[in-house]
């Protein structure tokens, strides 16, 4: 499949995929409203062999049929660095470190 893929100019390491350009039509507007505005990066022709670095190739066409887009939200390591609360959500040891 032929895809498109934006990066989010207010969430760093977000990015959106899409499988036609331009087409921000088919994007929930919540969902456009937390991305902001969306630069264009790449164009892709995907398959379900293709060795993506951060997202499953087979779960990005299946997105893709499904609504038309797939969000990439950053990897693990970009969210603990941040110190970002959906990866820190164990409680801190007061004790630890002494």
């Amino acid at each position: 499949m032929h895809c498109f893929v934006y990066a989010s100019q207010r969430k760093p390491d977000t990015y959106l995929w899409l499988r036609r350009r331009d087409d921000f039509a088919c994007i929930p507007e919540p969902l456009t409203q937390m991305l902001g505005d969306l630069q264009f990066v790449l164009e892709v022709d995907l398959t379900g062999e293709r060795k993506l670095p951060y997202e499953d190739a087979t779960q990005v066409l299946a997105h893709l049929d499904e609504q038309g887009w797939h969000l990439q939200l950053p990897p693990k390591e970009t969210l603990a660095a941040a110190n970002h609360p959906a990866y820190n959500s164990a409680p801190l040891d007061p004790h630890r470190d002494r």
